[in-house]
C-alpha cells in the first residue's frame, strides 16, 4: 500500500470514529444528569479493577461493594466538574463503552466487565505509553478520576501510610 493511500485510510478511519463516536455519545452518553450511565459505570469499574489491583478486595461481594462505593464517589467528583468537562468525559465514556471504541482507543478486546485484570492492565499500559495523544489523555482521565475517587475515602488512607489529618 502506498504511503498516500495509507494516510488517506487513516484519516478516513479517524473521521468515521469521531463522527460515529459523536453520534453515539448523543444516543448513549457516558453520563446522564452528571452521573455515570450504565456504560460509564462499566468503564470505570473495569478501569478501577486494573488500576487498583491489590488495593481492592479480590472478588465476590466485598469487591462489588467496594466498586459500588467507588462509583458513587466518582459520581460526586463528576458532579463537581465544569459542564464542558462533563460533556467531554461523557463522550469519552460513550466511546469506551462500545466495542469499536474500546478496541480502538483502549486496545481491549473483551468488554470491561468480562476482561481479566491483566487484560485491563495491559490495555491501560498501552494507552499510557501510546504515541497517540488522545489515547494518553484518555488514560490520564481514567487514572486521575479513579485515583482521586478512591483515595478521597478515609478508609483507603492506610494503604498510603497516611494517618489522616492532624487533630489538635
Amino acid at each position: 500500500m502506498k504511503r498516500r493511500s495509507l494516510l488517506a485510510l487513516g484519516a478516513a478511519s479517524s473521521a468515521a470514529l469521531v463522527l460515529g463516536g459523536g453520534a453515539l455519545a448523543m444516543l448513549q452518553p457516558g453520563l446522564r444528569e452528571a452521573k455515570l450511565s450504565p456504560g460509564g459505570r462499566d468503564v470505570f469499574a473495569g478501569a478501577a479493577r486494573g488500576l487498583l489491583d491489590g488495593s481492592l478486595p479480590a472478588n465476590g461481594e466485598p469487591l462489588r461493594r467496594a466498586l459500588n462505593d467507588l462509583l458513587e464517589r466518582i459520581d460526586g467528583l463528576i458532579a463537581a466538574l465544569a459542564p464542558h468537562a462533563q460533556s467531554e468525559l461523557s463522550q469519552l465514556l460513550a466511546l469506551l463503552a462500545t466495542s469499536g471504541g474500546r478496541r480502538t482507543l483502549a486496545g481491549l478486546a473483551e468488554p470491561w466487565a468480562a476482561a481479566s485484570v491483566p487484560e485491563i492492565q495491559d490495555a491501560l499500559q498501552a494507552m499510557r505509553v501510546s504515541g497517540i495523544t488522545l489515547r494518553q489523555q484518555a488514560y490520564q482521565a481514567l487514572h486521575d478520576i479513579v485515583g482521586s475517587a478512591y483515595f478521597s475515602d478515609a478508609q483507603t488512607w492506610g494503604l498510603l501510610g497516611y494517618p489522616g489529618p492532624i487533630r489538635i
